[in-house]
C-alpha cells in the first residue's frame, strides 16, 4: 500500500509542476460558435482581444518577446522605458492602454493595476497604435501567429477595423478564436 500512496503523490506533484496556467483574460469574452476543430498552438501566439464595446487588448506570449516589444514600442513613440518597467511589462497578461499611459500604469503595484479600467488600444484612422503593436511583435518574434478573440456580440465595424489593420500590414493569415459548436 505504501508504494501505491507514494506513486499517487508523485503523480500529483508531477502534474502540479508541469501544468501551465491560462493567463487571465483582460475582459470577459463570449466566443462565437463554429464547426472548426483546428486547435490553436499553445506557444508563439499574439492575441488581439475585442470586447463588445470595442475596447482592444493585446497579448503576446513569451517574457523576452514582451520585453523586447516594449523597448521597440518606446523607441517608436519616443518613450524611454526603464529596465524595471520592462520587467513589469513582461509579467503583464495583456495591455489595453495607449502607449503614453503605460509608464504610469507600470508604476502601480499589481493590486492597483487590477483596479484600473483600461480604455483599450487606439485603432482608428487618426491614431492606430494597434498597427505598431502587431508590426513590432512580428519584428520581435518573426514566428508569432496572430489570433483575434472577439465577443460574439461585438459589432462588425470593430472587427473590420482590426482586419483592415492586419491587411494594411500585409498580414493575411490570422486565426479567429471560436468555441466548438455543440451538437445536441
Amino acid at each position: 500500500m505504501n508504494p501505491m500512496v507514494d506513486m499517487a503523490f508523485l503523480l500529483v506533484s508531477f502534474f502540479m509542476l508541469t501544468t501551465t496556467f491560462k493567463a487571465a483574460e483582460p475582459i470577459l469574452i463570449e466566443k462565437p460558435q463554429s464547426q472548426s476543430e483546428i486547435k490553436m498552438p499553445e506557444r508563439g501566439i499574439a492575441t488581439i482581444t475585442v470586447g463588445e464595446e470595442g475596447r482592444i487588448f493585446f497579448t503576446v506570449d513569451g517574457k523576452y518577446t514582451r520585453k523586447k516589444l516594449l523597448k521597440m514600442m518606446g523607441d517608436q513613440h519616443q518613450i524611454d522605458f526603464s529596465g524595471t518597467e520592462q520587467d513589469e511589462f513582461a509579467l503583464l497578461p495583456s495591455v489595453g492602454l495607449p502607449v503614453e499611459q503605460l509608464p504610469g500604469f507600470l508604476a502601480l503595484n499589481p493590486q492597483q493595476r487590477k483596479g484600473v479600467d483600461q480604455p483599450g488600444i487606439p485603432c482608428d484612422t487618426a491614431r492606430n497604435e494597434l498597427s505598431d503593436w502587431v508590426v513590432l511583435t512580428r519584428v520581435a518574434n518573426p514566428g508569432v501567429r496572430i489570433a483575434v478573440n472577439a465577443d460574439k456580440d461585438t459589432p462588425y465595424a470593430y472587427i473590420d477595423r482590426i482586419i483592415r489593420t492586419l491587411q494594411h500590414n500585409k498580414i493575411y493569415r490570422f486565426n479567429l478564436i471560436t468555441e466548438l459548436e455543440s451538437t445536441e
